[in-house]
């Protein structure tokens, strides 16, 4: 028994674990890869004066955590802020995941409610792109379909780099059921956005919008704004496009780009 206990936590199977966060950090410590930390510590940026700085990984793959938080599936809230608040990325990153189902799967808006208020009153904790791009859409954007969604404005003109990311990340719940509003008003607000987190972002939600939504919504964004946006927000934005028509865009940005050169240089 004790045996078959071990392997289960070295493979990640919860089975009959108690619903605590203490045991989600059990499960995790049990597939953690200190030889990954460094590699990760880079890629998520964590260095001094970078947008991650300070974060702390263990080296638990995303796979991993996905199974540890099916299997923590009805951790009560106060043990997920345990871990949400936690400065062990891993930890926060299964904490979301652990909302997300959560919230997909409540019966009723209290529940919802109690997950969306949760979530929001600790948004300095969701701290990376990662961390935001697993959320945002099914917490802030399914919280706000069938409310007023002033809250995304809000959060867009905030000087704090992932609420405004959250805020144009959360329009992908609408994008998704093929509605593009929210998405192309967000993206004006941030089109001229000095990060480059929210060109990406900004973007990548504009080739979604005209994917899955309305490709006329994204030639009319791009009919404005294309001549001046961020260049990697329009490479993003224009990635699924035809070759013919990327190469008008970018060559419509780089015509403005020399305009403004020779402007300068008189």
């Amino acid at each position: 028994m004790r045996a078959r206990s071990r392997t289960a936590a070295r493979s990640g199977v919860v089975g009959h674990a108690r619903q605590t966060a203490a045991a989600v950090r059990r499960a995790l410590r049990a597939q953690a890869h200190p030889d990954r930390v460094a590699g990760v510590t880079r890629f998520f940026k964590c260095g001094p004066g970078e947008y991650g700085e300070g974060d702390t990984f263990i080296g638990v793959t995303v796979p991993a955590q996905r199974t540890i938080a099916r299997g923590f599936r009805k951790l009560p809230l106060p043990e997920v802020d345990q871990l949400l608040t936690s400065r062990i990325h891993e930890e926060r990153s299964t904490a979301l995941l652990i909302l997300v189902d959560q919230f997909n799967r409540a019966a009723d808006d209290r529940v919802r409610g109690r997950i969306f208020r949760l979530y929001m009153s600790r948004l300095r904790f969701i701290n990376n792109w990662d961390l935001v791009d697993t959320s945002a859409g099914a917490i802030v954007g399914g919280w706000l379909a069938d409310r007023p969604r002033d809250l995304l404005d809000r959060l867009a003109r905030s000087k704090d780099l992932w609420s405004r990311r959250v805020a144009m990340i959360a329009t992908f719940y609408y994008i998704y059921r093929r509605d593009h509003r929210d998405a192309v008003r967000i993206a004006t607000i941030l089109v001229n956005d000095e990060h480059d987190l929210i060109h990406k972002a900004v973007g990548w939600m504009l080739r979604e919008v005209g994917k899955r939504a309305s490709a006329q919504a994204l030639n009319r964004f791009l009919d404005r704004h294309a001549a001046t946006m961020p260049r990697t927000m329009l490479r993003y934005a224009i990635e699924h496009r035809p070759p013919a028509e990327r190469r008008r865009w970018m060559q419509k940005a780089s015509s403005t780009n020399a305009e403004c050169k020779m402007q300068h240089a008189e």
